[in-house]
């Protein structure tokens, strides 16, 4: 629909009206195609078309939403391409498993020529059986963004069963050494 010379469109409450402004007209008055709208006050501002009061947004539930926060250490899932080559391309360390929590997903080694514990993450450990205090590893070490100054185990393989200990591997069977 086309508004005549001096008239301007308006939509209001799904109704398309013609508004015409007379000159001489007090401000304020208008002469309209349609008939005026029942007496109820309208939902939303007829000249721009936006809402009187702020409506809260409803939104759908979300994990990331509240109290938790992605992780930023690599798993072997995150981790770059070229920190995967530099890591496997490094010498093989020894060491023992100080705790792993297979809930948490990860733990930490103690270094067989002594030093700082290692970060071990559940993703890189090889093999079926899950870790424990006090058994033997080898594994390979990559630095943990952003300020690559920790290290964190990688390619981890458990070489000794810790004595007297029950282990389980990833299945769920436990297995007593």
């Amino acid at each position: 629909m086309v508004a005549p010379r001096g008239c301007v469109l308006r939509s209001e409450l799904s109704v398309l009206r013609v508004v015409c402004a007379f000159p001489g007209a007090p401000s304020g008055s208008a002469m309209s195609s349609e008939p005026p709208p029942p007496s109820q006050p309208p939902t939303h501002q007829a000249s721009i078309g936006l809402l009187d009061t702020p409506r809260a947004r409803d939104r759908s539930p979300s994990p990331l939403r509240g109290n938790v926060v992605p992780s930023p250490l690599p798993t072997r899932r995150t981790r770059t391409f070229s920190a995967t080559v530099r890591a496997s391309q490094g010498p093989v360390y020894k060491g023992v498993c100080k705790c792993f929590c297979r809930s948490k997903g990860h733990g930490f080694i103690t270094p067989a020529d002594g030093g700082p514990d290692i970060f071990l993450h559940i993703s890189d450990v090889e093999g079926e059986y899950v870790p424990v205090e006090g058994d033997e590893v080898t594994y390979k070490m990559c630095s943990i963004p952003p300020k690559n100054e920790k290290l964190q185990a990688v390619e981890v393989v458990i070489t000794h069963l810790a004595p007297g200990t029950k282990h389980e591997t990833w299945s769920g069977h436990v297995v007593s050494s």
